[in-house]
Order: structure tokens, then C-alpha cells, then sequence
């Protein structure tokens, strides 16, 4: 993955978009001493350059009734390792799983699962995780409480 060249001003753009990204060239232009068309087109570029992934919002999960949240260490069997593409598209099926990452170690992936309870996450786990191919060990950990959470990037 080839990376995109920034300059200061393109990272003034990109810390006030993560903030808000509601905000329109106009605003942000002012804020950073541009005008509002050299600063729209700063930001087409980053678009068209995939820096910028998409736009969208985060919702507080607590207030849409996800009050647990589970991460899920699974470790496949041997014969399954050589299928991890094939979990990962698995895995992108299940809304409750927010993140899947394939790890270097003792497991083969890290889960960010998140359901309305600890029986959600257990219909969750026996009806549809452990029941994926090649399987072989699920660890999970519930978080008590969320000492941070952003989506920030230290730009």
C-alpha cells in the first residue's frame, strides 16, 4: 500500500474532519486560513487518493442497547490456517463482530464483538462463532468499562 504524501496544512484538514465531519470546506478553510475552494479541492484530493476512507458517524453503543462488549482471541486448527481468508469473509457477515484482526502469536484473530447482553454474546458464540469451520479455540474477555475510545488518528 503506497502512502499519500501530506503537508501540514492537509493534516490541519484531516485533525478537523476527524473532530467533525460535518464540516464544510468553508468552515474548515477558515479555521486554517484558506478559502473555501483551495480548501475544497485539498480535500477532493485526499478523497481521491483514499486517505479518506469515508465519512460517516460514530453512535454511542450504550444508548442503542450494546451494553456488552466482548473481545473473542480464536485460534483455527492447523488445517484451518491455511484458510484464513475464508474465515475473515466469514466473519464480515456478522454485524456484532466491529473489528477482526489476524494476529502474529498464539491466536489467529482478535474479535471486537459487541451485543445488547452477556446472552446475546452467548446465543452469538454457540450459535454462529463456534460454529465456523476450523475453529478450533475461542478466549473471550469482557470489557468492564471503556477507559478510551476514539477513531482518531494522532495526525
Amino acid at each position: 500500500m503506497q502512502r499519500v504524501k501530506i503537508d501540514e496544512i492537509d493534516r490541519k484538514i484531516l485533525r478537523l474532519l476527524q473532530v467533525d465531519a460535518s464540516l464544510s470546506a468553508a468552515a474548515i478553510g477558515e479555521q486554517i486560513g484558506l478559502s473555501q475552494s483551495p480548501c475544497w479541492r485539498r480535500i477532493q484530493r485526499l478523497r481521491d487518493s483514499g486517505l479518506i476512507k469515508h465519512q460517516g458517524m460514530v453512535f454511542h453503543r450504550k444508548k442503542l442497547g450494546f451494553d456488552t462488549m466482548v473481545f473473542a482471541h480464536v485460534k483455527l486448527t492447523a488445517h484451518g490456517r491455511s484458510k484464513v481468508a475464508e474465515f475473515s469473509e466469514a466473519i464480515r457477515q456478522f454485524p456484532e463482530v466491529m473489528e477482526c484482526h489476524l494476529l502474529l502469536g498464539h491466536v489467529d484473530f482478535l474479535l471486537r464483538i459487541v451485543t445488547p447482553d452477556i446472552e446475546a454474546y452467548e446465543r452469538f458464540f454457540f450459535e454462529r462463532l463456534s460454529q465456523l469451520p476450523d475453529v478450533q479455540e475461542v478466549t473471550s474477555s469482557i470489557a468492564m468499562t471503556e477507559a478510551k475510545h476514539t477513531t482518531a488518528l494522532p495526525i
